[in-house]
């Protein structure tokens, strides 16, 4: 497939640097100050190269004519927007009114306009794919897509990893929420501005699409219609009374019942929910298979590169 990737921060570059390993061709990148385009195929790591050297070096180009390019397949890695999700939902909605096929890391266009996605793709003979949009590498909404969503009752689990870290480290080393955010931001794991992980944000978003995906089209959910609390609140004395108990407390997503809720909940110390450090865990509640856990890497750029990919090579050719 010949690629045309739109972002090319952590995710877009990572995709960029793996597609040749997948037999794939990268024939245009674009940031936001730039891009470069080759239907023959471009020289990825010289553009990141230049790249490194400013967003505005990656190419000569447009970035709105990576759009217009040749290719088979828009990898949207742009950083996520509410609302009305541009400027990724327009980048999608170009790519399939071109009939090209679209595989997204941001979660925006599926959180919080779902049904024009679907009503977009239903008109175009490109397909939307999004794995990579809840869980990173972990392959959650194909899962549910092998099984069929009419078979899935309900969905819940650990779905931010810097939420996870905050929480298993306080309650591993006894330290407060301050202490460990600091430590969480020296290390990486967390943003100079957390709010979007630690308010419970990006597992809400994440919870919406399963929800939309679970619904199969009999409603649409938005941001709007999720519950949803985060972690900043909870005192180090929570954590201590709770392991006093043979419990801990992780940041819990839950979609269930037709309803969205995210927010703090005590688990049992060693239950499947009590994943450590980053890693991320959905359980899908089966109607015939009983609970299935999926567990492992829920972000970074190599990571979810590889699920962009794996939606990559599910597409057919056009």
């Amino acid at each position: 497939m010949r690629l045309a990737i739109v972002g090319t921060g952590t995710v877009g570059s990572s995709v960029a640097q793996l597609a040749g390993d997948y037999g794939h061709t990268v024939t245009a990148m674009a940031n936001v100050e730039a891009a470069t385009i080759d239907s023959g195929g471009i020289d990825v790591e010289a553009a990141l190269e230049r790249q490194h050297e400013g967003e505005r070096h990656l190419g000569e180009d447009d970035p709105e004519d990576a759009l217009e390019a040749d290719y088979d397949v828009l990898v949207e890695a742009t950083p996520v927007t509410l609302g009305d999700a541009q400027p990724g939902f327009g980048h999608l909605e170009r790519a399939l009114q071109l009939d090209r096929h679209v595989v997204l890391a941001n979660k925006g266009p599926m959180a919080e306009r779902y049904g024009e996605v679907m009503d977009l793709a239903e008109q175009s003979a490109g397909e939307v794919r999004f794995e990579a949009t809840v869980g990173g590498a972990i392959p959650v909404l194909s899962t549910i897509e092998d099984y069929g969503p009419e078979t899935i009752t309900a969905a819940r689990g650990v779905l931010n990893g810097t939420a996870n870290f905050i929480l298993s480290r306080m309650a591993s080393a006894g330290l407060g929420y301050e202490h460990v955010l600091a430590e969480a931001q020296d290390l990486g794991v967390a943003e100079t501005d957390p709010s979007f992980d630690v308010e419970g944000t990006d597992a809400a978003l994440k919870c919406v699409i399963l929800a939309n995906v679970l619904a199969e089209g009999d409603r649409e959910y938005t941001l709007e219609d999720a519950a949803v609390e985060g972690i900043k609140d909870i005192p180090e004395s929570a954590l201590e009374l709770a392991q006093e108990d043979g419990r801990t407390i992780r940041l819990i997503g839950e979609v269930a019942g037709g309803e969205i809720r995210v927010g703090p909940r005590l688990v049992p110390e060693h239950s499947e929910l009590a994943v450590t450090g980053t890693t991320n865990i959905v359980q899908l509640e089966t109607e015939n298979a009983g609970r299935l856990n999926l567990s492992g890497r829920g972000a970074g750029g190599p990571e979810t590169a590889t699920a962009m990919l794996a939606d990559v090579g599910r597409l057919p050719p056009l």
